[in-house]
């Protein structure tokens, strides 16, 4: 993080160069993850700098989908599951003894020898650092078949109803308002 890890809705929307209210709308809507402290909400710098660069595609926000799920996992038995990435990272490690995803397995050791808090923020960001390296993520086996296959099916329905055609009288509506 560059300077300070959470923002103020003030902060963010400056950042974002748009106004509080718009920020506070991207955060009732669940586009934009937050915390409340107080009666003030909070979101974390990189939540806010994902939303100035480019999307994440649909492979992407699968995986950041399946890797929350993890982050669950983690939650309720955070030994288990990263004795299990490290173990994970190790066989990764012989599969790949060099190249480029090499230096990725070297930010996985980083960041799980930092413990827990470093582990789920490199699961849950949307950060262009996170999703880079989840593309060699240690965590792969960690969740059962079902669960997996279920985190995928919501994901799947998700994107389905982002993407259905929006009725013509509401397309008429958006134009007009526009």
């Amino acid at each position: 993080m560059r300077t300070r890890e959470w923002l103020t809705t003030g902060e963010a929307a400056v950042l974002l160069r748009s106004s509080r209210a718009h920020v506070a709308d991207l955060c009732l809507r669940g586009l934009l993850p937050y915390v409340t402290i107080g009666s003030q909400r909070r979101m974390r710098r990189c939540d806010v700098e994902a939303l100035i660069t480019p999307r994440m595609d649909r492979e992407q926000l699968e995986t950041l989908w399946l890797h929350r799920a993890v982050a669950g996992r983690i939650v309720r038995d955070p030994g288990a599951v990263l004795a299990a990435a490290a173990i994970n990272l190790r066989r990764l490690r012989r599969m790949h003894p060099e190249g480029r995803r090499w230096e990725w397995l070297d930010r996985w050791d980083a960041v799980l020898e930092q413990g827990v808090e470093a582990v789920l923020e490199a699961l849950t960001s949307s950060a262009a650092y996170a999703v880079e390296l989840r593309k060699t993520s240690p965590f792969a086996g960690i969740l059962p078949e079902g669960e997996r296959q279920a985190v995928v099916a919501a994901f799947a329905e998700r994107w389905r109803e982002h993407a259905r055609a929006m009725p013509p009288d509401k397309f008429e509506r958006v134009l007009r308002s526009v």
